[in-house]
């Protein structure tokens, strides 16, 4: 499965976590907790993890047309609830094996 991960530095990285998985928990699967979450769009599996200085995510879907589009939903998503900072998503696909 083709699989993209990014951190991306802030030190609102739990804010932003428990906002995404809150926005998206009435319309998808949604765990989480104020370090950890998981989203399971239709586009694929959306993972986060909080500390004091970034948010890492991972994302993985069926196609790599998916994950694409996948990267670009989240990214988007931060960044509007991060409207007060300039965040940066330096997205890192996983190599075929």
């Amino acid at each position: 499965m083709p699989t993209s991960h990014v951190d991306v530095a802030t030190e609102h990285a739990s804010r932003y976590l428990q906002q995404l998985c809150k926005h998206w928990a009435h319309k998808f699967p949604v765990e989480f907790d104020p370090n950890h979450g998981a989203i399971e769009l239709t586009l694929g599996r959306t993972v986060l993890d909080a500390n004091t200085t970034a948010l890492h995510i991972a994302v993985t879907s069926d196609e790599a047309g998916s994950l694409e589009r996948l990267e670009t939903v989240v990214a988007d998503h931060i960044k509007r609830f991060a409207f007060r900072e300039e965040l940066t998503f330096d997205w890192n696909r996983a190599q075929a094996a």
